[in-house]
């Protein structure tokens, strides 16, 4: 058994890197540049080790996808589980959920290498990214627009259209992120902070109830 466990957990771990290298390769050189010799050089096996598990390079394309797809519609959906229901100080508990978002979905690695293959690739190949539509993207938007049609019932805020709102929110929890987005960089948490809070503080001046 405690072989066959470790066999298990070789298995797994050699599986992870190469879908580590290879979303690292195909974000950074996009489909038709990615060389299946420096996704082997880079996750530490050999050329025949990615043909015996992937079979050629659009298998292993796809598995990338999906890998990623899976784990970001996970963490944004955990990320919108989070969202203030019943908030002891709506900016504060905004800013804290907003901040989440940004660090967990939007600015992380995993978040930055989807839209990457997403923006260059997609034309390529459009039903791989259905699933990130269907899986994440429309779960979390769905989520957030509950939550915010749930705040204005109980009179914090103001809104005719809950998704219409919670593309707004969205929009503007990323608009001072754009540069970090765009090169796949981490803003350190005051940048992250900052942006947050703006967001919510404009968010909330359209929003929240006159008087």
């Amino acid at each position: 058994m405690k072989a066959y466990a470790s066999a298990l957990r070789s298995h797994e771990a050699k599986r992870l890197s190469i879908i580590e290298a290879a979303s690292a390769v195909f974000g950074r050189e996009g489909f038709s540049g990615a060389n299946l010799d420096v996704i082997a050089q880079e996750a530490g096996v050999s050329r025949q080790t990615l043909y015996n598990r992937h079979g050629d390079k659009e298998k292993l394309f796809v598995a990338v996808v999906g890998e990623l797809t899976t784990r970001m519609a996970a963490i944004c959906v955990e990320a919108m589980t989070t969202f203030p229901d019943e908030p002891s100080h709506l900016e504060d508990d905004l800013t804290a959920f907003a901040l989440r978002v940004n660090r967990d979905c939007i600015c992380s690695r995993d978040g930055y290498l989807l839209r990457r293959l997403v923006q260059g690739e997609s034309a390529r190949y459009p039903h791989l990214f259905t699933g990130w539509e269907e899986q994440g993207a429309a779960k979390a938007w769905d989520a957030l627009a509950t939550g915010l049609e749930g705040l204005a019932r109980a009179g914090w805020l103001d809104i005719e259209d809950a998704h219409l709102a919670a593309r707004q929110f969205l929009a503007l929890i990323r608009s001072d992120l754009q540069v970090y987005i765009l090169l796949g960089e981490t803003p350190d948490d005051e940048t992250l902070e900052k942006a947050s809070r703006s967001a919510v503080r404009t968010f909330l001046r359209a929003f929240v109830p006159r008087g």
